[in-house]
């Protein structure tokens, strides 16, 4: 099915979640990507059907923030059945290409991050989580908007995995997953809050807000070590935005916002409260007569 209708070009990112391909849908005329699942997940029959009953609240997604779900399918090649998923294309770089150029202003830092914040509140209120927010997962497109890959799959993979292994592995990235998501308790929207902290903490100072020779290190600091401040690597970066970002990392998920739309409210105050000082600052032009 796959080859079938869609001709592969080329490979345009690989990752543990599997390899994307810019592909060209023979039916429709247009350019896609083509998302191929890795073999080492996918040859369990339980995955396939998680990923088939995910995809479906996955498609239900509607944001401008959000890739969009085109098609999802299965290819069967050498007795082996692989998943694979097909979503608009992107012209743009992830934020993990964008960082490699050093870290951003704190004025498009917040904006991206609300961004982000407005795509999970969409996608908590279809009862889906993410658990994967990092800066490979999101891109910034060339018109200079933000779009949020890989919805679905980080949570199929947990649920097939610590069934099916009954190691209670984790799924992620060890720099960006939460403290619940390390020790194996429930995850919900909050997780998704702290994985965002974490991503704003990057593109404020450059580095993530935890660091180590392994990744047993990392998330030993995530679970019991508190970060510094952004303003300690930076110091432009305001109190205000400290605060903000502070509390999306707390290791109590009580103590962080109580949703994704929360947050995205408050860092939309944030960024105004940027712009406050300065137009406080400015001479009116009744003054300056």
């Amino acid at each position: 099915m796959l080859v079938e209708r869609y001709e592969l070009i080329e490979a345009v990112g690989r990752g543990g979640m599997g390899e994307v391909w810019r592909a060209t849908d023979r039916e429709l005329g247009r350019t896609v990507a083509v998302k191929v699942l890795p073999p080492e997940l996918t040859r369990h029959e339980e995955f396939r059907v998680r990923f088939r009953r995910e995809a479906r609240t996955v498609a239900s997604l509607n944001h401008r923030n959000i890739a969009v779900l085109h098609d999802v399918g299965e290819d069967t090649a050498d007795g082996e059945t692989t998943p694979f998923l097909v979503m608009e294309f992107i012209e743009g770089r992830t934020l993990t290409d964008v960082l490699a150029d050093g870290p951003f202003t704190v004025e498009r830092a917040l904006s991206v991050g609300r961004d982000v914040a407005d795509a999970l509140a969409h996608s908590h209120a279809q009862g889906l989580v993410h658990r994967d927010i990092k800066p490979s997962n999101v891109m910034l497109t060339s018109e200079g908007g933000i779009k949020v890959l890989d919805f679905g799959i980080a949570k199929v993979v947990a649920e097939t995995t610590t069934r099916l292994t009954a190691t209670g592995m984790t799924v992620g990235t060890p720099a960006y997953l939460s403290p619940e998501q390390l020790t194996g308790r429930p995850v919900d929207g909050r997780s998704d809050q702290y994985s965002t902290g974490c991503l704003l903490y990057e593109l404020l100072t450059g580095r993530p807000p935890f660091s180590g020779d392994s990744p047993f290190a990392v998330m030993h600091q995530h679970i019991s070590q508190e970060p510094v401040p952004p303003s300690g690597l930076r110091p432009q970066i305001p109190s205000s935005v400290d605060t903000l970002v502070l509390r999306t990392l707390a290791k109590d998920r009580d103590q962080r916002l109580g949703s994704a739309g929360e947050l995205r409210d408050a860092l939309a105050a944030t960024l105004v409260g940027l712009d406050a000082p300065a137009a406080a600052a400015a001479p009116s032009a009744a003054a300056s007569v």
